[in-house]
């Protein structure tokens, strides 16, 4: 999709982040925009905001984790400006895991947004796509976490790893319809993502915030050092806009880290050549 003008996109955790920065890109590449996102202040602020780029720019409440809000908010978006062309499911959470304390609420909250939330996001908005026979795109939102297990055992790691692999075998799907997608692999982004705890729903209990002397705590603590210090996040979504143009598969913003990865390819390289060898 080489213009956007004139189009539509619709962004989940577009309250704050790489989601707001990719609602602002779009918006000044003269798309209509719908936010969505869980936190509803943040929300309000965030399309206020954006009023005034030019184009029009609306919000809608959404839990990625639920399907049926999923579509209610589609539905609000084609209400209120027709065909949808592009699509960022870039909501995401993180929290605790390790192998010291594995809590299954941390592990279902994780994987139902970052996993399951992309997944309601492609079900829910592909057929329409498909219909309306415009063309359109699918950015998903993953992370450098989903090609190196730097983080251990981890649900934002797993979580992140199916993403990767979701948009690899849909861009194979809908290449030959027209249309294209894009996996974001940044790594550390200024975002509030070491906060998710904040919009954590009430099924999945309480948030448990490690002992601050523990593997794990330390391992937030220097997180959160990271994120600090890390890309702006209107880096990624103008990198993010060039790969819509160009039909690009991945988005990378560091690459310095390159070599976790590489390092990871050698070890199944090598496993490959080993069973080769018997």
């Amino acid at each position: 999709m080489r213009e956007l003008a004139g189009k539509t996109a619709f962004v989940t955790g577009g309250a704050g982040g790489i989601g707001l920065a990719l609602g602002k890109a779009f918006a000044e590449a003269g798309m209509k925009v719908m936010l969505a996102d869980i936190e509803v202040d943040a929300l309000a602020a965030a399309v206020e905001g954006l009023r005034g780029l030019g184009s029009d720019v609306r919000g809608v409440t959404c839990d990625v984790a639920d399907a049926a809000s999923v579509e209610r908010a589609a539905k609000a978006a084609y209400e209120a400006f027709g065909n949808v062309h592009v699509i960022g499911n870039n909501a995401g959470v993180a929290a605790g895991g390790g192998i010291d304390h594995i809590s299954l609420d941390n592990w279902r909250w994780v994987l139902d947004v970052n996993l399951m939330g992309v997944l309601h996001g492609i079900r829910t908005f592909l057929p329409h796509i498909r219909a309306h026979g415009e063309g359109g795109h699918i950015v998903n939102t993953a992370s450098m976490a989903g090609l190196q297990s730097g983080l251990g055992f981890s649900p934002y790691v797993a979580s992140k790893f199916a993403v990767v692999a979701m948009s690899e075998g849909l861009a194979g799907q809908l290449k030959p319809l027209g249309i294209g997608v894009t996996v974001i692999c940044p790594g550390y982004v200024r975002t509030r993502i070491g906060e998710s705890g904040r919009n954590r729903p009430q099924r999945y209990g309480a948030t448990q915030p490690p002992d601050p002397a523990s593997p794990a705590g330390l391992l937030v603590a220097q997180i959160a050092e990271h994120l600090q210090s890390g890309l702006d996040p209107s880096e990624v979504a103008a990198r993010v806009l060039s790969a819509i143009r160009e039909d690009e598969l991945y988005v990378f913003t560091h690459p310095e880290m390159r070599g976790e990865v590489d390092e990871r390819f050698a070890a199944i390289q090598a496993a490959m050549d080993r069973a080769a060898a018997r």
